[in-house]
């Protein structure tokens, strides 16, 4: 009984030992949060620095103040995994792309957006993929396979383009904006199902039914998720119109989108499929119908709820990468060939402006071909931001390599730890060297674009989210979604006719003319949206409404002599 009892008394002191570590380093890394917002905020307009700079500056600070305290035995206070990061930290950023995209651009440029994510992305990995194996295999840094090879292409494939998108001003690039934002979500969505897909078969011996088969799983992935991230979104929209959460509990509306938007996401983790690309679309479908559904504090609570888990993932992300690339125990194993690590990480940086290279101007002058108007072409300079964008490395590609080369910890093979070391050297080179100077290049090449009188207004910089947003103002109604009249139609004339030419020229616009007289017949009936979702009696909105109606009945009156 004595015995017993010890036993139980030890395994209590360690249980405590245990998780009092764990509310340590919970306590210093929210601290660190803080303090990387704070300096960011302070940073905000250094020529050369940003939030993700600040953030993995501060991050591998921290991480030697660890290392010279534990003697050199460890510099983390958490340890790196790729299910926290691909189940936790990645859905609400990638969530809140599609939420606060604007439709109208993405969709306007969709055909270029898929021409750099998806072929672009395809290019870039084969390059990469023929680049390793050619210069890796001569340099004998251990026994990797051909599906090592594959996968590096996959990881150095994904791009980070968060250090450019925050300079960048939407506002007076839209069109440049909307591609570097587009590409760099359909490139991550791309590389992850490429990732995928190579573990998924036996690539020791490729032949041209495997390549078929790999070819066809690839886009049997990119739709099917597709299609589960808008069906996620179309349900939420229905449900919350029906049975209208908002009459009774303003909490219920925002939890449920929020669960929703999450059960999309874990469900294409659950079917194998690009969680990604699922809760990117469930993002832009319930921006379309399901916002316009709910009440007044909800469209509020959402907007900022969003962004703010979704910017707090990232600097999370940031200051861990920062942290973990100090880690002494992956740099034991390759510190008696530190030439080799450098040779490793120098040659894969090279690959990645080949990569980036090989498809950014190629597919920039043949989308060329297909505009018009001038104001739509991709000039020199879009072109070298866009290239320039697309270099730095992030958190995607530590979390696919750490995936593809340990099993359990950091492994002990030289081939394995040699590619997680260059890995976490690629991405803290990129994003530091190349995010410092990308503000000062953007500033360089003075990129603007003014608005023809044809094209939409845009919010301004000063406003709040929900002036534009809740109070109807015109210029978010016509940047994402045409204008529609009280029966709920579009202003436009749909009842033009359109020629094969015409859609040749534009099929953008032509596709968007087809759609929206869809979607206005058809979809806002179901699930409903702005314009056409019912108000009940002594709702929110029933009484904004009158409030609105009350105050223009009574500046007439006022204005009558």
């Amino acid at each position: 009984m004595g015995i017993g009892l010890n036993t139980m008394l030890e395994k209590s002191e360690t249980l405590f030992g245990s998780d009092h570590a764990s509310v340590v380093s919970m306590n210093l890394f929210v601290a660190l949060l803080c303090a990387c917002i704070v300096l960011g905020h302070l940073l905000e307009e250094t020529r050369w620095m940003n939030e993700s700079i600040t953030a993995l500056i501060i991050g591998s600070c921290t991480g030697i103040v660890i290392l010279l305290i534990s003697g050199g035995k460890s510099s983390r206070i958490l340890v790196f995994s790729e299910d926290l990061f691909f189940i936790y930290l990645l859905p609400p950023i990638i969530f809140n792309a599609g939420f606060q995209v604007k439709k109208k651009q993405f969709f306007r440029n969709f055909m270029t957006i898929m021409l750099f994510g998806a072929i672009g992305t395809l290019i870039s990995f084969v390059i990469i993929s023929l680049g390793a194996k050619h210069f890796f295999e001569k340099m004998n840094i251990g026994d990797l396979t051909i599906s090592d090879y594959l996968a590096i292409g996959a990881i150095f494939s994904a791009t980070d383009s968060v250090c450019t998108l925050q300079v960048l001003n939407q506002e007076e690039t839209p069109l440049l904006y909307s591609l570097v934002f587009g590409e760099g979500v359909v490139n991550d969505a791309t590389s992850v199902v490429l990732f995928n897909a190579i573990q998924r078969f036996d690539l020791t011996h490729i032949n041209s039914t495997i390549a078929l088969e790999f070819a066809g799983n690839f886009f049997y992935l990119f739709i099917l998720s597709t299609a589960l991230g808008v069906a996620a979104g179309l349900l939420s929209a229905f449900v919350i119109k029906k049975l209208y959460f908002g009459r009774h509990s303003t909490d219920r509306e925002v939890a449920l989108m929020m669960l929703l938007a999450y059960l999309s996401y874990m469900l294409a983790e659950l079917f194998h499929l690009s969680s990604i690309l699922t809760v990117f679309f469930c993002g832009i479908v319930m921006s379309h119908y399901t916002w316009h559904n709910v009440t007044d504090k909800s469209k509020v609570t959402t907007k900022h709820t969003f962004a703010a888990l979704s910017f707090l993932a990232e600097i999370f992300i940031f200051l861990y990468v920062g942290m973990d690339a100090l880690d002494i125990e992956k740099w034991n194993v390759v510190r008696n060939s530190p030439g080799q690590s450098i040779g490793v990480s120098s040659i894969l940086l090279g690959l990645i402006l080949l990569g980036r290279a090989a498809f950014v101007f190629p597919l920039s002058f043949l989308s060329n071909l297909t505009k018009s108007s001038p104001d739509e072409k991709i000039d020199w300079k879009k072109q070298v931001t866009i290239w320039w964008a697309g270099l730095m490395r992030g958190a995607v590609s530590m979390a696919l390599a750490y995936n593809q080369f340990t099993t359990s910890g950091h492994t002990k093979l030289l081939g394995n730890a040699i590619m997680i070391t260059s890995t976490i050297t690629v991405v803290l080179f990129s994003t530091v060297v190349f995010g410092m100077l990308t503000k000062p290049l953007v500033k360089h090449l003075q990129l603007s674009s003014k608005r023809s009188s044809t094209t939409t207004l845009q919010i301004t910089s000063g406003s709040s989210l929900q002036d534009p947003l809740l109070n109807g103002s015109s210029s978010y109604i016509q940047d994402n979604e045409s204008s529609l009249n009280s029966q709920g139609q579009s202003d436009y004339n749909l009842d033009l006719p359109i020629s094969l030419r015409m859609f040749w020229n534009t099929p953008s616009r032509a596709v968007h003319h087809y759609w929206r007289k869809f979607d206005n017949a058809v979809m806002r009936r179901i699930f409903g949206g702005r314009g056409v979702s019912p108000v009940v009696p002594g709702s929110p909105i029933d009484t904004s409404i009158r409030q609105w109606s009350e105050e223009v009945d009574n500046k007439e009156q006022n204005a009558e002599p």
